[in-house]
């Protein structure tokens, strides 16, 4: 490698450092703890597991309880209690008022005999937070493009750190393993480039992976798929934060989403409303027999009264299955399950359950919990290193080549802004910083390792 590729590599990956490093620890700490989200959601009902079986009412008389305990209130979902004894959760959409407000679901825990037993707002609850922390940054659609730019500079922080690890006839000492007995330099500087080699495969596929979630990217892959009619069925995975809008199924009918779906067939006054001829406990019971992957959610019919919806909504996405019924006669109307999806559907499933730690249990929950250790090591060594070079009246940059990157990097650049939107339009900044304002500004030049032009 030529002294000018490596000086402008090695710029590139100290900038996108900087900027992309403080943002590592969060998304890794967040993710990391994301990765239990089956286990903390079981921590957070362990009040409403394990309870007494005598005495046990009908799903309709514990959503009669739910609703109840919220007049006006509408049925969104019941969640299939996953052992014998544990509470029913009643998922409702709330009326009046309350419903304007961001909080308008709640989740209602109904034990076994009938009874309220507690009321959690899905929106608060831990794994809920922490997703939105990891996605959003509590800020929003702003906080998620934020989210989506570090990402994208990351992908470059991982390219180009490889680059300047590749190892150029030396040995396995200090590419594979750190030399931690020839000086704290030396230690420092092998501990932020090994771990980088052996974290990079796994970064790379977290930050791949997390795209199709991302506003801007998200959005545009969306739109490419309609283009070329790679769509089939309803999207399972959000953008942005945001769910997709639903769309239609098989029979033309709407699809259901159980956080956004207000059935009509449950309110409170139930007893004045027409029911379908096919009750709660029917569809409940249809469910149990489906041996779905928990947590399974039964939907009531929407205001055409067309189908009960059965839902397995597993963060393993190839387990997932949804089941449909006819709301009169209880016969199946549909089964879509994950394999039923378009190819590039399934492609992004199992990169969303890898992700999300599901993919295959405590050994995917373990290699991501590995992946998040060694991205802070680097993001923690990469710091000490900065520190230690950083001068006391510059931001300690490594200075540019006087021959300038070499011309064929710029088409390797072009290509990835274009799969990158985000990062395309962050060079344009950085390019107009650099050509209009800091020939304005030579202090500032100077500070940022820039030589100030003539």
């Amino acid at each position: 490698m030529g002294a000018s590729l490596y000086r402008t590599l090695w710029r590139w990956h100290f900038y996108a450092g900087l900027f992309v490093l403080p943002m590592i620890v969060i998304l890794s700490l967040t993710g990391a703890v994301f990765l239990f989200k089956p286990q903390i959601d079981r921590w957070e009902e362990r009040a409403w597991r394990g309870l007494p079986v005598a005495g046990a009412v009908t799903p309709e008389a514990q959503v009669a309880a739910a609703l109840a305990a919220y007049p006006g209130a509408q049925l969104s979902s019941y969640r299939l209690p996953e052992a014998a004894g544990d509470a029913a959760l009643v998922h409702l959409r709330l009326a009046g008022r309350a419903a304007d407000k961001a909080g308008a679901m709640r989740d209602v825990f109904v034990s076994p005999q009938g009874r309220v037993l507690g009321v959690l707002d899905p929106e608060a609850r831990i794994a809920s937070t922490v997703q939105t922390i990891h996605g959003q940054l509590l800020l929003g659609r702003r906080g998620s493009w934020l989210v989506e730019l570090a990402a994208s500079w990351a992908i470059v922080l991982v390219v180009t750190g490889l680059a300047l690890w590749w190892p150029r006839g030396r040995g396995p000492a200090g590419v594979v393993w750190p030399r931690l007995g020839r000086g704290a330099r030396t230690a420092w500087r092998d501990l932020h480039a090994v771990t980088g080699f052996w974290v990079s495969g796994l970064a790379l596929v977290l930050l791949l992976t997390g795209l199709p979630w991302a506003d801007a990217w998200g959005s545009a892959f969306k739109a490419v798929r309609a283009e070329m009619g790679w769509v089939k069925g309803a999207q399972d995975w959000t953008v942005g934060g945001r769910a997709p809008p639903p769309q239609a199924d098989e029979g033309g009918h709407a699809g259901h989403d159980h956080a956004m779906m207000a059935g009509t067939m449950m309110m409170h006054d139930h007893h004045a409303m027409m029911m379908p001829q096919v009750t709660l406990a029917d569809v409940v019971d249809k469910a149990r027999r489906e041996h779905l992957a928990f947590p399974v959610l039964v939907s009531p019919p929407g205001a055409d009264a067309a189908a009960w919806t059965v839902k397995s909504d597993t963060q393993n996405r190839p387990l997932r299955m949804t089941i449909r019924y006819d709301a009169r006669g209880g016969q199946e109307l549909s089964r879509k399950g994950f394999a039923d999806g378009h190819p590039i559907d399934r492609v992004v499933g199992y990169g969303v359950a890898w992700h999300e730690g599901q993919l295959f249990g405590a050994l995917n929950q373990a290699i991501g919990v590995l992946t998040a250790a060694m991205l802070v090591m680097m993001a923690v060594t990469g710091f000490v290193l900065w520190r230690r070079r950083k001068p006391a009246d510059g931001l300690g940059a490594p200075p540019r080549h006087r021959e300038g990157p070499p011309r064929w990097l710029v088409p390797l650049i072009l290509v990835l802004a274009a799969f990158l939107p985000l990062l395309a339009v962050s060079l344009v900044v950085v390019v107009a910083f650099d050509r209009l304002v800091l020939p304005l500004m030579p202090g500032l030049a100077r500070w940022l390792g820039v030589a100030a032009p003539a």
